[in-house]
């Protein structure tokens, strides 16, 4: 990357401002364009089924027929993958945006005050419209890696590769739990059935096992009672979401759930340096990439979903899968990294990658309408659909809002510079409000 003289005072620094088009990186945008269209398959069911149908099919949705297989597609191909890909490329814009603001000796206040915004929007989108949100998450691993953005690519990717195995550790151990769990559980049941007096630590992994049984299988009436939550009024609504966020945002920091974003987000910012993301390798470069990823990621999803489904979605069995998770979708995602940039260097590709390209630089607006449209269709907020339909149904509400952000996307960027919620972000950052529309004199360089 272009190095960065420091200058000496801050009079002579220029007036902070967004980056403009002639500095965008098509392949950067693309990425997150890709990414945040895959992002919507797996969140869908969230916003359509019963949570615990996201990893288990068989508690709502369907679990036979084209239900189960697109369970199984999108397992080996999209879930993780693609949060995966949209971590890697939030990491590599800490590179892009640190790299122009580190020689400002205000760059650590623009950065944290851009990334607390977005801490901000995250919370009121989480409680608003989708309690599965990323922005939160984002923004609180984003406010650890600023010390980082300076780190050498090799350094970055040993810390990530540290993170992805105390991850794969963290999953089988919560395997090893739950066995015991589910056998204490079970022996406690066998006893309360004989008439046989319990312990209170009996009692306890009674409920815990019976809860467990609850929650992963639950009766058409506790499925129907968690509808009517979800079919209320905005008021209800925003409580049955509320419940859910408050547990999401108790975990610690170091979750694997929230390691998981923050490795990737490293990953990204040494794949930055080392110029892979933004699109400076050869084709053949990407294209071995592909292959290489493909190759091993393909393999080991297809056997952890195997087994999976071979178990009938057991518990202890997913969790142990999880030892495999990070190195089957990370393996999967730098396929699909190599893939969307080996094609994108092709002129017959052009005019997707160019339409990616205003879906990713669109991807705050992009994203948000995601959950405005779905908690319309699927709260009660409008439509109500929650728990009406089977799993692939879903998917015709991922095909017309991808169509229709492919089509609009680059038409809205024809005329403004920025998505609505992106001229918010960083009108906030910067502190004033940015323009919005292009001027006459700009019309040659919005290309």
């Amino acid at each position: 990357m272009t190095s960065v003289t420091p200058l000496d005072t801050p009079a002579s620094m220029p007036e902070p401002c967004p980056i403009g088009n002639r500095e965008r990186i098509t392949a950067l945008d693309a990425l997150r364009g890709f990414a945040l269209l895959g992002i919507l398959l797996m969140n869908v069911v969230g916003f359509g089924l019963y949570y615990q149908a996201y990893d288990n099919p068989t508690s709502a949705g369907g679990a036979t027929g084209i239900n189960l297989w697109i369970w199984f597609v999108l397992h080996v191909l999209a879930e993780g993958k693609m949060r995966c890909l949209f971590s890697l490329v939030f990491g590599a814009s800490v590179i892009l945006l640190t790299t122009r603001w580190d020689h400002r000796l205000d760059g650590a206040d623009l950065y944290y005050r851009r990334t607390l915004w977005l801490m901000v929007m995250g919370i009121v989108h989480s409680f608003l419209l989708w309690q599965g949100e990323i922005l939160f998450p984002y923004a609180l691993c984003g406010l650890a890696l600023y010390p980082f953005r300076k780190m050498a690519p090799r350094g970055l990717i040993l810390l990530a590769a540290a993170m992805m195995v105390y991850c794969a550790g963290f999953y089988v151990m919560e395997g090893v739990w739950k066995r015991e769990s589910i056998e204490a559980g079970k022996a406690a049941s066998a006893k309360a059935q004989a008439s046989e007096s319990l312990t209170e630590e009996e009692r306890e992994a009674l409920h815990e096992w019976e809860s467990m049984v609850k929650n992963r299988n639950p009766s058409p009436e506790a499925l129907a009672e968690d509808a009517a939550e979800w079919h209320g009024n905005v008021f209800q609504v925003i409580r049955a979401r509320g419940a859910v966020v408050l547990e999401w945002v108790s975990i610690p920091f170091y979750h694997a759930w929230n390691l998981d974003v923050l490795s990737m987000m490293l990953v990204g910012m040494a794949f930055t340096k080392l110029g892979i993301v933004t699109g400076f390798r050869s084709s053949g470069f990407y294209l071995r990439m592909a292959l290489a990823g493909y190759l091993i990621g393909l393999p080991v999803n297809i056997y952890g979903g195997w087994i999976v489904v071979r178990s009938q979605f057991d518990p202890v069995i997913q969790s142990y899968s999880g030892g495999l998770y990070d190195l089957g979708r990370f393996s999967v995602a730098c396929g699909h990294l190599g893939a969307i940039l080996f094609l994108g260097q092709k002129p017959v590709f052009r005019p997707l990658m160019e339409r990616l390209g205003a879906v990713g630089q669109m991807a705050l607006t992009n994203y948000v309408m995601h959950s405005v449209v779905c908690a319309f269709l699927f709260t009660g907020y409008g439509f109500s659909l929650y728990g009406r339909l089977e799993r692939y149904q879903l998917y015709y509400v991922v095909l017309a809002l991808w169509a229709f952000q492919l089509v609009a996307s680059p038409i809205w960027l024809k005329h403004f510079r920025f998505g609505p919620m992106e001229w918010c972000w960083r009108s906030l950052t910067y502190w004033r409000r940015q323009p919005m529309r292009w001027a006459p004199s700009e019309v040659g360089v919005r290309s």
